[in-house]
């Protein structure tokens, strides 16, 4: 699947879902993989919150998805791409800089669950 990235800069494909985790190819060479239990994290913690969300490579806004991404995922900068996904999935809505995820923590339970 070929999506354009969060500010929709450039553009980047993924494979899978957020039901049975991605790969992720960006810029010439990069690919990043989000398991299914990083994606499940990652909604837990969201869930039904409005938050920035802080694509900043090296410094997100504290308190935003990038900030707790980097300090609980990983250092790369896949934010511009886990918005993306999570708006093409439908987990997500979008309103300027912030996102508002839309599943709730039983619902992610299912999406773990249904893999």
């Amino acid at each position: 699947m070929e999506l354009r990235t969060w500010g929709e800069q450039s553009r980047f494909e993924y494979n899978g879902n957020v039901r049975i985790g991605t790969i992720i190819w960006y810029g010439q060479s990069g690919k990043s993989t989000i398991a299914v239990d990083q994606w499940q994290s990652l909604l837990n913690e969201f869930a039904g919150r409005t938050v920035e969300i802080g694509t900043s490579k090296d410094n997100p806004p504290q308190g935003s998805m990038g900030d707790w991404f980097y300090r609980n995922i990983t250092q790369t900068a896949l934010l511009p791409y886990v918005g993306a996904i999570l708006l093409h999935e439908n987990l997500a809505t979008r309103e300027g800089s912030t996102i508002t995820v839309i599943n709730r923590p039983n619902d992610c339970r299912q999406i773990k669950d249904s893999h």
